[in-house]
């Protein structure tokens, strides 16, 4: 698929994670090797590449670790699962997390999502990951990875399946596993299409016709596979019978026994004790991570087939959660950790018992909690134990080595009592906007779930963490007054208060609210723009359903607010880099440019019959003149105005155009140069794909300057140059951070 087939990431009212309801397809699988983010032309012309060093600013986590599996036959040796970022190996001789998915590319977005991890006890370098983002019929079906070298390189198989990695239940499995008596036979759970098993170590997959639940195209179908010696547990998540075995005949049974209720509704993890041959299973009456009223833990004695209630607390009226994470400690049996879910009240919490679920201490009751590394899990306040808690894991060979994913963050802690992130590498921001300023700090940011960011350092997590007064979730616009650095406007998502909007007066260090806001901005912030002097605001407003109000302009830093009708409800409004009366909206309705020239009071329409129809058709304005605009129309191509938007001219060459910045010009004898322009798009004559491009002259030519190891699959959102450093580049990802890099 084309670029005009990624779906937009949508705002979010509060800091979570995007979700959507799921769709249905049926088995099948093709195997090839990687990279093969989208179909190479044995035809394509060479690349014109500059090679760079990529890295990853440091904030540390931001999103929801969906699973963690540490391999149970070698010391220091983990995986971590993210709902839409990718997976991750854990160095444990840098106590860092290494990225394993970076080279899924633009066409294979929607593989970014881990839906489920699986590691194979008798081959340590072995892994594999079932793959898809999203269930819905517009996503592309899943795939199946595995390696021989703990991620280092990739075969891909791919499915005509759909995977939910960024659905309801994404915390729950894993729904991935190395069958106990074959090494060369994999299971796979999915969502709507019943249980997958391989034969050919996940080269080809079939339907497993002996699994007796039947599958529902809107429901949960398997949540979980868990080995229990030689027999293969599947949980199901959609009423009626809830576990699943294998049996003698190579077939499948209900478990005998098994309990039942709304606490018990949705299997959500379960893990195997081998010393005690006990099998423990979390429940709720939801798949998670929100929605969850009820839950129980239950403990089966594989042996004799009894069950027992463990439940640590039970959920009831003014402290209702379910039940998430469950992992056992392998080197001592009969200890077992739980984690709640959804326990907004009281706050989640961990739960371990050291005599098989009879007694239980809760962990968060003692904990201390340093988050000095990542500052920004305070939340303008002070740090949670954690929500969203549903991944759990014990070291095999460090019984005090407990991991615990959250919405944000992997906690661990060495001793049961002092808890600190455990998260260096693992970056899943979903990137908003990004500013480079000319002087001060090195990065402006705005991200989804957690507000904007000030980095001062891109290796250390921002020291003042996340923008405060007001705290946003998902940041909806940040803009700059480029005659005037120091003069920094944000809007977003309020969290614990109404204010959507806040103005700054040291770029980026301390923030104070708007004095007054609009009274629609609560609940529709849009994106805001600052005049070139900062006298003049411009704020738009657009509800997460799409719908779009009048946008309104204040001259007195926000003390008052007038509407202004000529404004194209919904647009993005832009400044001009240095006439403080001129701004500019791309009408995407009508395929319109729209100029104000009396500072933002009135608005006139310029240049018309462009593209239309799609709300991430932008303008950007080019630093250090005036009228100087770029309109990226993604497929469409990209198209430049040299008179303040009364015309625009197709850039010869470019294909397609999705995001677009600018940087500090390349170095020239006797004159300055044109800014250099960094876009993701597409220039056949550079590289036939999309990818992240740099032209230094005007756009007429453009050199590749990433590579087929660093694609992190969509990234049509945000990117800018550095207006210091020439060359530098910064590339807001969905779901991978913010990717910066330099020419090698």
């Amino acid at each position: 698929m084309r670029a005009s087939s990624v779906p937009q990431p949508e705002p979010a009212p509060r800091p979570r994670r995007r979700t959507v309801l799921a769709g249905a397809a049926v088995v099948a699988a093709s195997a090839s090797v990687l990279p093969a983010a989208g179909t190479a032309s044995a035809a394509r012309p060479p690349a014109k590449t500059q090679p760079h060093r990529w890295r990853t600013a440091a904030i540390g986590g931001t999103g929801f670790v969906t699973g963690i599996l540490f391999h149970p036959a070698v010391r220091g040796l983990a995986y971590a699962r993210t709902d839409i970022g990718g997976a991750y190996r854990w160095d444990d001789r840098r106590s860092r997390w290494t990225a394993l998915t970076d080279h899924i590319g633009w066409d294979d977005w929607n593989l970014l999502g881990v839906e489920a991890m699986a590691v194979d006890p008798a081959h340590p370098d072995r892994l594999y990951l079932a793959l898809g983002t999203y269930a819905q019929a517009w996503a592309s079906p899943g795939a199946v990875l595995r390696s021989d070298d703990r991620g280092a390189t990739w075969k891909r198989s791919d499915l005509t399946v759909r995977l939910g990695a960024n659905e309801d239940g994404r915390g729950c499995g894993e729904r991935l596993l190395v069958d106990p008596r074959d090494s060369g036979t994999l299971w796979l759970g999915t969502r709507h299409d019943g249980l997958l098993r391989s034969t050919d170590r996940g080269a080809t997959w079939a339907a497993d016709t002996s699994f007796p639940a039947v599958a529902s195209a809107s429901g949960q179908g398997v949540t979980l596979l868990v080995a229990a010696g030689r027999t293969v547990y599947a949980g199901w998540g959609d009423g009626g019978t809830a576990l699943y075995r294998t049996n003698t005949s190579g077939g499948w049974e209900a478990v005998p026994g098994q309990p039942s209720g709304a606490a018990t509704k949705v299997p959500v993890r379960a893990a195997y004790d081998a010393g005690t041959r006990a099998l423990y299973v979390s429940y709720a009456d939801g798949p998670g991570p929100n929605n969850q009223a009820d839950g129980s833990v239950h403990r089966l004695d594989t042996v004799t087939g009894a069950w027992t209630d463990v439940t640590p607390v039970a959920p009831g009226a003014g402290d209702a959660f379910g039940y998430g994470g469950v992992a056992v400690d392998a080197a001592r049996p009969g200890t077992v950790v739980v984690s709640t879910n959804n326990r907004w009240g009281p706050v989640d919490t961990l739960f371990r018992s050291t005599d098989g679920g009879a007694t239980w201490t809760s962990l968060k009751d003692t904990a201390v909690l340093d988050v000095s590394e990542t500052p920004y899990l305070k939340w303008g306040g002070e740090p949670k134990f954690g929500w969203w808690i549903q991944a759990v894991a014990v070291d095999p060979y460090d019984s005090r080595h407990l991991l615990y994913g959250t919405g944000a963050t992997i906690f661990g802690t060495r001793d049961l009592v002092h808890w600190a992130p455990e998260i260096r590498g693992l970056e899943e921001s979903a990137v908003r906007q990004l500013i480079a300023p000319p002087s001060g700090a090195r990065l402006l940011s705005g991200l989804g779930d957690i507000g904007v960011m000030r980095h001062d350092s891109l290796t250390a997590s921002p020291s003042r963490g996340m923008a405060s007064n007001p705290v946003f979730g998902t940041a909806t616009g940040l803009a700059l007054a480029t005659l005037k650095p120091s003069y920094v406007v944000r809007t977003g998502w309020p969290s614990g208060s109404d204010s959507a909007g806040a103005c700054s007066h040291d770029g980026g260090a301390s923030w104070q609210p708007f004095a007054s806001q609009p009274a629609i901005a609560p609940t529709a912030p849009g994106p805001v723009a600052v005049s070139a002097d900062g006298a003049t605001l411009l704020w738009s407003f657009i509800h997460w359903d799409g719908t779009k109000y009048a946008a309104h302009r204040s001259t007195d830093g926000g003390a008052t607010w007038a509407e202004v009708t000529t404004f194209p409800k919904g647009g993005t409004p832009v400044s001009d880099p240095l006439d403080p009366r001129r701004f500019y909206v791309y009408d995407t309705d009508t395929g319109a440019l729209f100029l104000s020239t009396d500072k933002g009071a009135t608005f006139t329409e310029g240049a018309t019959g462009l593209p239309s129809g799609d709300v991430q058709f932008r303008i950007a304005a080019a630093p250090g003149r005036s009228g100087d605009l770029w309109l990226s129309a993604k497929d469409n191509g990209l198209l430049r105005s040299k008179d303040g938007g009364l015309t625009f001219t197709p850039v010869a060459g470019c294909q397609a155009s999705h995001a677009l910045g600018f940087g500090k010009a390349a170095p020239r004898k006797g004159r300055p140069g044109y800014p250099a322009i960094f876009q993701t798009g597409r220039v056949t004559a550079t590289y036939d794909g999309v990818a992240v491009l740099r032209s230094d002259d005007a756009g007429a030519t453009w050199v590749r300057i990433n590579d087929d190891a660093h694609r992190w699959g969509w990234t049509g959102e945000a990117i800018t140059g550095d207006p210091r450093v020439h060359g530098r580049v910064y590339l807001g990802t969905n779901g991978r951070g913010i990717q910066y890099a330099d020419p090698q």
